[in-house]
């Protein structure tokens, strides 16, 4: 149940009774009618716009619409008040009734409580991590990886079917860099002195990789040329970083529904199948790049090459796809997945990128606009940039990587469940400093703490009424009396309860899981402060002792938190805690 809709329908009909008296003309366009949360909490418990949207199409004042629609609100016993205020807004303050009812309302629908219908199964294709098959994903893959997962089970929460996916980018030079990195170490597993030239990776995580190739081939690759082993070698190693790469996520709680290779566009046809579809459209043509302002980017040479007519679809400038010498760029590939990601009937599609990516994005939506005749929406998600400290001082680098800090350090010193939540507590276009210290610290700054302690201390609550002989079951507490829940400190944690379905659908609308941490946190402010209360109010605490029907009601209210709770934590992929230590 989605409160704010339910009063939102309460506002459409005291419209609708408004035109059958004449008041309002027939013929309004009411989607842009809203009931919000005010800015300030002081003046109600929601507000609406209506009366100012409406104003202009029905040639009135919106004062007087405004008044005009009060008695019919208030008419409502959910609405114990509602008054006009400024130009035309209505603030409105609901019955303690529609509050009390909230913790049954939670306890009726469980886990369901929140979940939407909102997408109403669209299907969306959601890409992130996709990094290199180089070597183990580092913290900034990290976060790609927990926005990206996060984001996949906001959608699926939401009512969308969510199909997670990773692109896996074999098709370039790094992938012979990495077999030949391999290869070093196969003959070091050989006994032989070999030295990393620059480029080459020389973390020792390929040891273990060289060593198993030794164990394959034996000495056959010992001394062939490249043409012998690169190819073999190529495969051996990209098959042995994805292997990693899965344990990786695995351990931080991803499960990817489909792996694609980069590598299988080529030779197949679906690189040029894929620039046909643009040709046949006239977006394709040959011609002379201007050269730009400032840095001169990679992709670009003075002389005729192949392009896409990107600008037709809000580029800044037209995009090579191929080389003067016949070769492809990066960006056809890239072209070639989305046209198979778009030809895979997707209602949406979400990439997800690191910050190094913002200058792609103009011209992979471009390219999916046309391939898609505009039919397929693509969001770009950047994640910013990373910085660990620990000790006060920035976080050292990984030996075993060689040259980053790995997504198995970050998860080997605070666990999967404090990785996951801190990724989430910035948006995503904004830098996140990760302090292994403060993450781990037990305070209301530590936002993963302050989550897990408020559902820990429900818990608590609940086995002491079970030892006490109290039905805490959801069914039992869902029938509690809770009528007597009137202190404004138990009404503001069921108003808080009451935001999750509408948080949700925001959230899911704007591709914003962080909001949902955001609202965890809140959600476990208003407990938190709540249980303080009852250390100076004792009517206020969880188990009243001699009183199982006061303990029941009371005891709802917190559950119903702790529902909610796991429903946000399980969105972010963050097991809820029973207890700490």
């Amino acid at each position: 149940m989605n409160l704010f809709s339910e009063i939102g329908t309460l506002v459409t009909q005291a419209i609708a009774a408004l035109q059958s008296e004449g008041a309002l003309p027939e013929d309004l366009n009411l989607a842009p009618v809203t009931v919000e949360p005010p800015r300030d909490p002081a003046h109600g418990d929601m507000a609406t716009n209506a009366a100012m949207v409406l104003a202009k199409p029905a040639g009135k004042k919106p004062r007087d619409i405004a008044e005009a629609l009060v008695p019919h609100l208030t008419a409502d016993p959910k609405i114990a008040e509602a008054s006009v205020a400024g130009p035309g807004f209505i603030n409105m303050r609901l019955a303690d009734s529609v509050w009390q009812a909230m913790p049954r309302t939670v306890l009726s629908s469980g886990e369901r409580f929140g979940r939407s219908d909102m997408g109403a199964g669209q299907s969306v294709n959601v890409e992130y991590v996709s990094a290199n098959p180089t070597g183990p994903l580092h913290v900034g893959h990290t976060r790609g990886a927990v926005f990206g997962d996060a984001l996949a089970a906001l959608l699926d929460y939401a009512g969308y079917s969510v199909t997670r996916e990773y692109y896996i980018n074999d098709g370039g030079a790094q992938v012979d860099v990495l077999a030949r990195s391999v290869y070093l170490r196969y003959l070091e597993a050989h006994g032989h002195e070999v030295e990393f030239a620059d480029g080459t990776y020389p973390g020792d995580y390929l040891i273990e990789v060289g060593q198993a190739l030794r164990d394959k081939v034996g000495d056959a690759y010992v001394d062939a040329g490249e043409e012998v082993w690169l190819e073999d070698v190529r495969e051996f190693a990209t098959d042995a970083m994805l292997d990693l790469i899965r344990e990786d996520l695995k351990r931080l709680g991803i499960e990817m529904d489909v792996f694609y290779s980069e590598k299988s566009l080529y030779g197949t046809g679906r690189i040029e199948a894929a620039i046909e579809d643009l040709r046949a459209k006239g977006l394709i043509y040959k011609g002379v790049l201007e050269p730009p302002k400032g840095k001169t980017p990679e992709d670009w040479e003075p002389r005729e090459q192949t392009l896409f007519k990107s600008t037709e679809y809000g580029d800044d400038v037209d995009r090579p796809i191929m080389k003067s010498d016949g070769a492809w760029t990066y960006f056809a590939p890239d072209i070639a997945y989305h046209y198979d990601k778009v030809s895979r009937g997707f209602d949406q599609l979400i990439d997800v990128f690191g910050a190094d990516h913002g200058g792609y994005v103009k011209r992979m939506k471009a390219a999916v606009a046309a391939l898609s005749d505009e039919k397929t929406p693509l969001d770009i998600k950047l994640t910013q940039l990373v910085k660990l400290f620990k000790n006060g001082e920035p976080f050292k680098m990984s030996k075993r990587a060689g040259t980053f800090v790995t997504m198995r350090d970050v998860i080997d010193e605070v666990g999967p469940d404090v990785t996951r939540f801190v990724m989430l507590t910035r948006k995503n276009d904004a830098p996140l400093d990760f302090d292994f210290d403060k993450v781990l610290e037990q305070s209301k700054d530590n936002p993963v703490f302050y989550v897990q302690y408020a559902h820990a201390r429900i818990s608590s609550v609940l086995r002491k009424a079970d030892a006490a002989g109290i039905n805490v079951s959801d069914a039992a507490l869902a029938e509690a009396d809770l009528s007597g829940m009137i202190h404004p400190s138990e009404l503001a944690v069921a108003k808080k309860l009451a935001e999750w379905p509408r948080l949700v659908e925001i959230a899911a609308r704007g591709h914003e899981p962080h909001r949902v941490a955001f609202y965890l946190y809140e959600l476990a402010s208003e407990l938190h402060a709540l249980w303080n209360k009852g250390n100076d109010v004792p009517e206020l605490r969880f188990l009243q002792e001699g009183d199982p029907a006061t303990s029941q009601s009371k005891i709802a209210l917190a559950r119903s938190v702790a529902v909610v709770l796991a429903s946000g934590l399980g969105i972010l992929g963050v097991e809820p805690a029973e207890e700490m230590r």
